[in-house]
């Protein structure tokens, strides 16, 4: 086998932009010439996208980048994707005075873990080879550099509108990986934590990869539950818990119906099954069939066939085949079906599993059967093993390797072979050594997933004659489902993206719907009211009841200790002895003059009225004048009575006088 070496820019070719079906395959044979510049680009998908160049990251949401310093580093984060979602986080807790509160499942962090620890490991390869960044990073900016780029290359390095050059930062550390991994605060599914003592919040399955999740919080005046990218079954994850996130309010953020918008030509609006016009009887039972009919599995377990049928055809040809798919998910998936293809060809050609963390990964998804689909479960209940690779390792038909350069592959190494290795990019890892190896074979085979610009990522192995097949495999909900899901979730509010809001008729809708686009702020008005208070016996049974004057109510004071815990208020007594009788502290209302001037004449208190206008009020203001040696007024405004008396035993008379005509409390 050849000894490792660094990518460099090669002939480029074209290829030709068009709508593709969920799974493309491409035969390039046709050279461009393009600028031999080494400095790479890198798009990571991190849930935050993270692009690489030259040993330099930024953080982007969506397309545009973030400025580190506008989040809140004092809030929580909840983390909604599978483990990928993880890989940017520790650029955001190495910021200076970052505090905020990070929950995630414990898979999730475990898996993020270990897929950091992998990043971190193909760095540093990646600077063996391109010696030390921190002397690199002023040569490579360097202005009469960046103009010689790729147009592509270009765009990555400073943005669409040329305004992000400046969000470039080095990669971070292992001591950065483990001092974020310290704040990070981990759940199970349907565990209850608390925030602050105000949310309550539970994470729930998403079915879309091992220990993803949606969120439900929960807080005095509002129940939330988080929808984001999620599948109905799951071949490997536990299934979308939906019936958990019957809430009144729904933001939901599952972006991967807009993907599919993207792709219909002249449509104003996405057509929708409209469910309004079923028969009241049946529409229950015709949604949960709707939400149940695993249509999506069929099309995943299709496309699955033809990745395996097109890899049986390259080994059959003499070719290899390489798949530096990210998901976890797919990878068991392929491993599953390529191994059952390779059986039923009778073709003996090994498979190989190359990464840092390779063991790790597959020792740590074969020990946590409880964030396994049923399926699996029922396997592991049977005595089998959860997984195919367990049957495939015994047999010396999957072999794994820490890196490229192992001596156990060296000695194992066999062509043609399938290799499963990161990174995904193609510009970090093992799948860089062996794309340049077999880039050249017409009879080997390279699998990409959808959404990675494939002319981007070719470019410095053109000219290419290796076929690549390009597969859409799902990450979200299905637009036909998204209404449906909500009318059995019956929410009273539904938050959307900006973009989506066209999934949802709001005019046959029974709930709001708001909507919400990035950077921008959104006022969701509470459905409650008011909040509810437990109050402890004890201190109920002292309460002192004064019946209002105005209204058939009655009404106390409460006096103890306040605590809002785990979302709710409780009053606890306090040790002091109640009063049976408790002087009033507020008062409500106007009160009556004639009937106030009565009272104080029988305590031998005179005074008079005189009606004054003020200009800081917009209605009339009642002055009582106090006569006798002690001089005093009593202002009676619309929200407010003021007493100005120099003698405090006067004082305390005329309030009484005022707590005798006025209810209070």
């Amino acid at each position: 086998m050849d000894a490792l070496q660094s990518p460099t820019f090669g002939p480029s070719l074209p290829i030709r932009r068009k709508r593709r079906s969920p799974l493309t395959l491409y035969n390039q044979t046709t050279p461009e010439t393009v600028n031999p510049i080494r400095p790479a680009a890198l798009a990571l998908r991190f849930g935050y996208l993270l692009s690489r160049f030259k040993g330099c990251f930024t953080l982007s949401v969506g397309a545009s980048r973030t400025n580190l310093t506008s989040l809140d580093s004092h809030g929580i984060y909840l983390f909604k994707q599978s483990p990928m979602g993880m890989l940017g986080l520790p650029f955001l807790t190495r910021e200076k005075g970052f505090s905020a509160k990070i929950y995630v499942t414990e898979a999730t962090a475990r898996l993020g873990k270990i897929m950091m620890d992998d990043l971190i490991a193909m760095h540093m390869e990646f600077k063996q080879f391109y010696g030390s960044e921190d002397d690199a990073i002023s040569q490579w900016m360097r202005q009469e550099d960046l103009s010689l780029l790729h147009h592509k290359l270009r765009e990555v390095a400073f943005g669409q509108d040329r305004a992000d050059f400046g969000g470039w930062m080095p990669m971070y550390s292992a001591a950065d990986v483990k001092d974020c991994m310290q704040k990070v605060e981990t759940l199970r599914y349907g565990e209850e934590t608390c925030y602050n003592g105000t949310l309550v919040i539970k994470a729930f399955s998403s079915g879309l990869e091992i220990g993803s999740c949606n969120w439900t919080i929960n807080c005095p005046k509002r129940d939330i539950a988080y929808i984001s990218s999620s599948i109905f079954f799951s071949s490997n994850a536990m299934d979308f818990d939906y019936l958990a996130l019957q809430k009144e309010t729904i933001i939901y953020s599952d972006f991967s119906s807009l993907a599919f918008m993207n792709d219909v030509e002249n449509d104003t609006r996405v057509s929708l099954i409209d469910n309004t016009l079923l028969p009241l009887s049946s529409k229950e039972e015709t949604l949960a069939n709707l939400l149940s009919y695993p249509a999506e599995t069929v099309e995943e377990s299709e496309k699955l066939y033809f990745i395996c049928s097109c890899a049986i055809q390259s080994v059959e040809s003499g070719g290899s085949v390489l798949i530096p798919i990210n998901r976890l998910g797919v990878n068991l998936q392929l491993l599953e079906q390529i191994s059952a293809s390779l059986d039923y060809s009778d073709l003996k050609v090994p498979i190989y599993f190359i990464s840092s963390v390779a063991e790790e990964l597959l020792t740590f998804a074969n020990a946590i059967p409880e964030w396994l689909c049923r399926q699996r479960q029922h396997k592991l209940f049977s005595g089998e093993p959860m997984f195919t690779f367990v049957e495939l390792l015994k047999e010396n038909k999957l072999h794994v390797v820490p890196a490229i350069h192992s001596p156990k592959l060296l000695i194992n190494w066999q062509e043609p072979c399938i290799v499963f290795c990161p990174h995904w990019s193609l510009r970090l890892g093992p799948v860089v050594h062996l794309l340049r190896r077999w880039c050249g074979d017409p009879s080997s085979l390279l699998v990409l997933e959808k959404g990675l610009d494939v002319e981007l990522s070719l470019l410095p192995f053109k000219p290419m004659s290796m076929k690549v097949l390009q597969c859409s495999f799902q990450s979200g909900i299905k637009q036909e489902k998204v209404r449906p899901l909500l009318k059995v979730l019956q929410p009273k509010i539904v938050v959307l993206p900006e973009n989506l809001s066209r999934l949802i008729n709001t005019n046959t809708e029974s709930f709001t719907v708001f909507t919400y686009s990035e950077g921008k702020s959104l006022h969701v008005p509470n459905l409650k009211d008011s909040s509810e208070l437990e109050i402890a016996s004890d201190s109920a049974m002292s309460f002192c009841w004064r019946k209002l004057h105005q209204g058939n109510i009655n009404i106390t004071r409460l006096k103890g200790e306040l605590s809002l815990n785990c979302g709710k208020f409780k009053l606890f007594s306090e040790n002091t002895q109640v009063a049976m009788y408790q002087r009033p502290l507020v008062h409500w209302g106007q009160p009556n003059l004639e009937k106030l001037l009565t009272v104080l004449s029988k305590m031998g208190i005179e005074g008079s009225v005189q009606q004054e206008m003020s200009d800081a009020e917009p209605n009339d203001v009642h002055v009582i004048h106090i006569h006798g040696l002690t001089k005093g007024v009593i202002e009676i405004q619309e929200s407010r009575t003021i007493i100005s008396v120099v003698d405090k035993t006067l004082s305390a008379q005329i309030f009484n006088a005022l707590d005798s005509v006025m209810d209070g409390v």
